[in-house]
């Protein structure tokens, strides 16, 4: 009985299969990096950025610490204001 080989003699993995894979594998290790690069370096959109601080703010910090009292927050809040 004589062996008749695969698909009348064409080879299983001819060269557009290799071809295919290396592009398959591409797009596999694309999308890796891609989702790493988006996991690492996230950026979140809906933050604001910080602002400077202001002089009142700064105030307000020293008095909430306090470094300086009651009457002197007054008179610089005062002073800044007006």
């Amino acid at each position: 009985m004589p062996v008749y080989p695969m698909m009348n003699g064409m080879p299983m993995m001819g060269p557009l299969m290799w071809i295919f894979m290396i592009v398959l594998w591409g797009f596999a290790i694309f999308g890796v990096i891609m989702v790493v690069r988006l996991l690492v370096f996230r950026t979140d959109q809906s933050q604001e950025p910080p602002r400077a601080e202001t002089a009142l703010g700064i105030l307000e910090k020293r008095y909430a610490k306090g470094d300086i009292s009651r009457e002197e927050f007054q008179r610089m809040k005062k002073d800044l204001q007006g």
